[in-house]
């Protein structure tokens, strides 16, 4: 079960562990970079595998092997507190399918932290010792079972939890019965503390935001805490003091004083929430990234392993490969680098709940870190929202929250049903739109969403709401910003308008992705921004700011300004801000169109700058701002023309609304905002839900609902990726997507690689296997990439089972002399009477059933293999015989490059 805590689940590659035992105690230096995955020390290794293949002992580099020693990786092991000697069954441990005949019957349950209240201790404080030392010395039988970038094991963690259920509804007595209903209200319990938490989060930063933001004006002398509305409760207000009041003017004059100190803030909350973003600095060898995969899932560049296309013994009773060559040294990709606390992390969340593991992204520090850079990137006054990276937020809560319980702890797969419901509630407490938050966490980032995890989504954003609520963030017992109520209802001839209106926003929408895209490979690629990230977020800062402060509307922040574009003109709201958007006469009209069309411009090219930068930052809010400036100008324009032209019989009973006219802007604005953050997200129901929570009106559902699809259908032709598929190609995560599928035509034969001898454990003439061979083959196996693979058995080219290579590891590390120890890999009849345990034996960790297709099947079944039952691999059949393995990432870069050559085509 992997942990998504950075300091707490892998550590860096250091230099012991390219050393003799006899220097390390004298040699501590190590690689700053982030650490790729867990190591165990559990035993001296081979000086033959502690040799960097690029030539420098002790120092490893992008071309030094990933692993340099066995690795750790979770099963639960039973009856661990047995010696060596004594009768144990004689299938000890929970593996994969067939393999957990008395495994089942625990002495202990083996937890992390002993009691529930250790547990709870845990969940609440920084793991800052590494898990894999903190376990060998204290719970020897537990190992980090998911890797950096390797994928979930949705079969194994199914049954292991269905095995666990029966052990619980076996026990007949009382406190059996109170563990079972205990064990059945965990989900519930999760739920609603995740959504509670998120509350308290979503309302400190929204009421410290508000505060800091308006730091760059002045500061309330009766509370430098309070905001300037919490301030100055009415239109005249002594309490606020503006820096040029403060300052005196000096040096520069009111005017001149007053905007270096706004410029002069912005530019430092801006660079403080950087350098706390550039803190959770994660690297990944180029070996993990996807365009580097090969067909050996991007093997070590220098070894020239000999590869055949059958299956041949190379002596009795095993298939030892044949030793390495010296490596070739070949210039490879650089490493991955990743700030999980910069952006929104929503195409993170994606890509961890569809089942790959991205370490470090979900854990306490990038909580903390995010929380607090995402108020000072707020209140910087940058083109950037808090809506986003709330789903971050709250992921990391359902994450650490997992941590109470042993059963979503151990779990993954159950730990993502909890962190499908955090990141709806994240949603929730963002638009304050529960409904909304439930749909967007089965429309965007969840992969696997049954009828139980939906129920539970919806629980939890209720209690989000509710809590929200009650806390009040802003004063107007609200759960959100920018709720906004219109009175007058729509004519018909407004549907041509908003239909008018849905194209612009996603054709808005699609152009930002594109912009975004061509600023990323361009003004990014340069070396010095490259380099430094800082320097990036100082001139964005600085331009915003200089260019920002002269304009009313960029004044503001993003929800506000969302909010007065969205207002209806009538009535007295007193959230309505004195901007001049409500015109009183015709006369009104062109200067107010002149304002809104040169925000729009600022606006635009503000939020294409800024997204991306190494902040905390999200991109709803600013794209809804973009397009709510564009559908307020085209509303201020419908609304001229009706009062130009007031007699027009097609504007029916409008006219007898006088100078207001039935046309509201604010109407235009809103759905306009809608469609432009569909163009972006290409969210359409959560989008369309999102906005009637706001209004609360079900009069506009119909033209919310009627834009937002002319919105999708415009954007997906001028550009078919959403923002998170553009960020997930840029950054190479390994997602498989199981909305969108490219259309297939071939054949699993077109992805297998040929059958490697050093890739099976064949068992024709004996079936026992050498140990030294099988780290032989382990270690190849990890230096081609595949963490997560498997070793294929075979007799007489038959497949009869697959044992996975991190059981292989553990199983190998119980070893005692590995040089002369034999293996058994298959099943024989034993003569003893008692069962025994004997480390020797390796049946308990093979799965005898793998998954195999042959290799004539179609992609399309390939493919919903993959999505629907989350393998990590598939085995390949040639008429009934072992022809090769399929490993979803294999698969994951043939659908992408099938896309992009669909994509091609489709243009040319």
């Amino acid at each position: 079960m992997e942990n998504y805590d950075n300091n707490v689940n892998y550590r860096s590659l250091d230099s012991s562990m390219l050393m003799p035992t006899s220097q390390q105690d004298s040699s501590q230096t190590g690689v700053s970079s982030g650490p790729p995955s867990p190591t165990s020390h559990r035993r001296r290794p081979m000086l033959s595998r502690n040799v960097s293949t690029s030539g420098h002992p002790g120092h490893p580099d992008e071309r030094s092997p990933l692993l340099q020693r066995s690795r750790s990786h979770i099963r639960i092991r039973e009856h661990a507190h047995l010696d060596a000697t004594s009768p144990r069954p004689s299938q000890p441990f929970l593996s994969r399918n067939q393999s957990y005949t008395g495994s089942i019957r625990s002495v202990r349950h083996h937890a992390r932290g002993g009691s529930f209240g250790q547990r709870l201790v845990d969940a609440l404080t920084e793991r800052q010792e590494s898990l894999s030392e903190s376990k060998g010395s204290i719970f020897p039988d537990e190992r980090v079972w998911y890797d950096q970038f390797t994928s979930t094991d949705w079969v194994h963690d199914s049954i292991a939890d269905a095995y666990r259920v029966k052990e619980l509804r076996s026990r007949k007595d009382f406190w059996g019965k109170v563990a079972l209903y205990f064990d059945s209200a965990q989900g519930w319990l999760l739920s609603a503390i995740v959504g509670v938490i998120v509350a308290f989060i979503a309302y400190m930063v929204d009421v410290t935001e508000a505060t800091v933001f308006d730091f760059k004006e002045g500061y309330c002398a009766r509370g430098w805490y309070l905001s300037e509305k919490k301030c100055c409760l009415d239109l005249e207000c002594d309490d606020w003091k503006p820096w040029a009041e403060v300052l005196h003017g000096f040096p520069f004059g009111e005017t001149w004083t007053e905007f270096s100190v706004y410029v002069g803030f912005a530019v430092v909350f801006a660079l403080l929430a950087c350098f706390l973003a550039l803190n959770t600095k994660t690297v990944v060898p180029s070996a993990y990234r996807l365009s580097t995969f090969d067909e050996n899932l991007a093997a070590d560049q220098g070894a020239n392993s000999e590869d055949d296309s059958s299956i041949t013994p190379t002596s009795a009773g095993s298939t030892n490969p044949a030793q390495p060559t010296p490596p070739v040294q070949e210039p490879v990709a650089p490493p991955m680098v990743y700030y999980s606390a910069a952006g929104s992390g929503v195409a993170e969340v994606r890509v961890i709940l569809s089942g790959f593991v991205l370490h470090g992204f979900l854990g306490l520090k990038t909580l903390l870190i995010k929380t607090l850079g995402l108020i000072l990137a707020v209140s910087s006054g940058l083109s950037l929202g808090k809506e986003g990276p709330y789903v971050h937020i709250a992921t990391c809560v359902g994450n650490i929250a997992c941590r109470i319980f042993e059963k979503y702890d151990r779990n993954d797969a159950k730990r993502r049903e909890v962190l499908s419901a955090a990141a709806a509630a994240g949603v929730a407490v963002a638009f304050g739109a529960p409904l909304g938050g439930v749909l967007f966490g089965l429309e965007e980032v969840a992969y696997f969403f049954p009828a139980k995890t939906l129920f539970r989504t919806f629980f939890c954003c209720i209690t989000a709401a509710l809590t929200l609520k009650f806390l009040n963030p802003y004063g107007t017992h609200k759960i959100v910003m920018f709720q906004v109520k219109y009175q007058v209802d729509w004519e018909f001839f407004e549907l041509g308008t908003f239909i008018l209106v849905g194209i612009l926003g996603g054709a808005a929408g699609a152009l930002f992705i594109k912009a975004s895209k061509h600023w990323a490979k361009s003004f990014r690629k340069i070396k010095y921004i490259k380099r430094w990230p800082m320097l990036e977020v100082f001139l964005v800062a600085l331009f915003t700011g200089l260019v920002s402060y002269w304009n009313p509307l960029t004044k503001l922040p993003v929800a506000k300004l969302l909010l007065n574009l969205a207002l209806p003109c009538e009535g007295n709201d007193l959230n309505r801000d004195d901007l001049g958007l409500c015109p009183k006469s015709i006369n009104d009209i062109p200067a107010i169109l002149q304002t809104l069309f040169a925000a729009f411009l600022v606006k635009g090219l503000l939020t294409i700058i800024t997204f991306g930068i190494k902040v905390p930052a999200g991109i709803y809010v600013p794209s809804m701002v973009v397009g709510g400036l564009l559908g307020r100008f085209v509303g201020h324009v419908v609304q001229y023309i009706v009062l130009k032209y007031p007699t027009w019989s097609i504007w029916g009973s409008c006219p007898q609304y006088g100078e207001a006219t039935c046309i509201q802007p604010g109407v235009y604005g809103l759905i306009a905002a809608g469609s432009t953050m569909c163009g972006v997200t290409r969210l359409s129901v959560t989008l369309a839900v999102i906005l009637f929570e706001l209004t609360g009106s079900l009069d506009y559902v119909l033209p919310f609902s009627l834009a937002i699809l002319v919105a999708k259908w415009t954007a997906d032709a001028i550009e078919p990726l959403s923002i998170y598929d553009l960020l997930t190609h840029m950054y190479s995560y390994p997602f498989l997507d199981n909305k969108h599928k490219p259309i297939f035509t071939g054949s699993l034969s077109e992805i297998v690689p040929r059958v490697r001898r050093d890739r099976i454990i064949d068992i024709t003439r004996e079936p026992t296997v050498p140990a030294a061979s099988l780290r032989v083959k382990l270690e190849l196996l990890h230096k081609g990439g595949e963490l997560d693979g498997g070793l294929p058995i075979v007799r007489d080219d038959v497949l009869v089972g697959l044992i996975p290579a991190p059981d292989l590891e553990y199983a190998l590390d119980q070893l005692e002399d590995e040089g002369s120890s034999r293996c058994l890999m298959t099943e024989v009849v034993r003569v003893e009477e008692e069962p025994f345990y004997d480390p020797c034996d390796f049946t308990p960790f093979i799965d005898p059933a793998p998954v195999s297709l042959d290799m004539k099947s179609p992609m399309d079944l390939v493919y919903e293999c993959f999505v629907k039952l989350g393998l990590r691999y598939i085995c390949v059949l040639k008429d009934g015989r072992y022809a090769g393995m399929c490993h979803k990432k294999t698969f994951v870069k043939y659908m992408r490059e099938l896309e992009e050559r669909q994509h091609e085509g489709k243009l040319f």
